[in-house]
């Protein structure tokens, strides 16, 4: 049992598990179907009003603020439950975070087809006045909505957050994803007002999804070699 519950909580490992957490959610961010809901999600935190930098800059820090501490509430979750199935399912349940893996990735490369379930179909309404609460409040409907590009990767960076079988670390990855995924937000919020440049990188950011697939396959594929390699050189 040892052997599973530290093949991703190694200290060598931390750093990687980080920077592809954080990575994927910027990937997340500027996804086609994420850019797409800029417009509506900027109108939710700021009220379809015009506002100040300085009221923009707070509202923005409470919606990352709201998405960081739901994302890191999840990535406690992932890396309790985690130790729990790996001590009692070892390598089964490995193989099954394994395969879920691939079969995001494969979501990702275009391969699977198949809706991603949303689980907040409207988020609250924001008439400009409050800068805190609705920010936050919508922040932490964003993290749970999630887009139909978003979610293979953060399903399979809480995969790997729950193999981490350590909860600081879990933690820290998906606050790093959320992170990372609201940076599009604030770039948008407080640096322009009209993205001009959208339909560039939706076309980039599809490239940068396909990767991110392949990425994830591999990734699947080393787990289930390092699962089957001792029973191979044995």
């Amino acid at each position: 049992m040892e052997h599973y519950a530290s093949l991703f909580s190694t200290g060598a490992n931390t750093p990687i598990l980080f920077l592809i957490s954080f990575l994927g959610g910027v990937v997340a961010s500027i996804s086609p179907c994420s850019l797409a809901v800029i417009p509506l999600i900027m109108g939710y935190i700021l009220g379809f009003s015009k506002q100040n930098a300085f009221k923009t800059a707070i509202q923005l820090f409470f919606f990352i603020l709201g998405s960081a501490v739901i994302f890191s509430i999840i990535g406690i979750l992932c890396a309790v439950t985690g130790r729990v199935f790996i001590s009692i399912g070892g390598a089964y349940f490995m193989l099954l975070l394994a395969s879920f893996v691939m079969v995001m990735g494969l979501k990702l490369l275009g391969i699977l087809d198949f809706e991603m379930p949303v689980i907040i179909k409207q988020m609250p309404k924001n008439d400009g006045s409050n800068l805190i609460l609705y920010p936050f409040i919508v922040g932490v409907f964003f993290s749970l909505a999630g887009t139909p590009c978003s979610t293979p990767i953060l399903a399979a960076i809480m995969s790997f957050a729950a193999l981490s079988n350590k909860i600081i670390v879990a933690l820290m990855m998906l606050f790093l994803f959320s992170i990372g995924q609201g940076m599009i937000i604030l770039i948008v919020g407080v640096g322009l007002s009209k993205f001009k440049s959208v339909n560039k990188i939706a076309s980039f950011s599809d490239y940068l999804l396909k990767f991110s697939g392949l990425l994830l396959v591999c990734a699947s594929i080393y787990i289930f070699y390092k699962i089957f390699a001792p029973y191979i050189v044995n």
